[in-house]
């Protein structure tokens, strides 16, 4: 790993810890150079995963492309920082899951759904309006009037 100041290639860890619930290592680092300190994450990555598209193209996951899309859904809404990444990290832990080497697009799209459905039932209307491509206000209001359904029936049975 390069020292971030003086580009020196040789750094030794400090420190290792485990972060965002285990889901990633933080690890202290100091050039042997200039003793500069910093810290560097590790985390998953998921590789060799296709996506297949509607129109039958593929092309390779992107973490990009999935938190651009929930960015957007996610937009001014009450998610902290950390928050996001365990979004994220559940995500991609359920399309590990799967055991795939290809995925379509839309078993993506319904597993995105299903967790921001149960994180923020805001994002979840906006991700689903575009993920479903609602054609008017009318598929909009049916899917609204299946969240409050859902949800006067959990506050009956409580």
């Amino acid at each position: 790993m390069k020292c971030p100041i003086c580009h020196h290639e040789d750094t030794k860890v400090v420190d290792s810890r485990v972060a965002s619930e285990g889901l990633c290592i933080r690890r202290r680092r100091q050039c042997l150079k200039c003793d500069f300190r910093f810290s560097t994450y590790e985390e998953i990555e998921i590789l060799d995963l296709m996506i297949v598209k509607r129109d039958g193209q593929r092309e390779s996951y992107s973490r990009e492309k999935l938190v651009k899309g929930l960015k957007r859904a996610l937009e001014k809404r009450p998610i902290t920082d950390d928050k996001f990444k365990k979004l994220i990290h559940s995500l991609e832990r359920d399309l590990q899951s799967l055991r795939k080497n290809e995925i379509s697009s839309e078993k993506v799209g319904e597993i995105v759904m299903k967790q921001l459905k149960k994180l923020d039932q805001v994002a979840y209307i906006r991700y689903a309006s575009v993920y479903e491509s609602f054609k008017d206000a009318k598929q909009f209001q049916e899917e609204l009037n299946k969240l409050l359904k859902k949800k006067i029936k959990k506050t009956k049975k409580k």
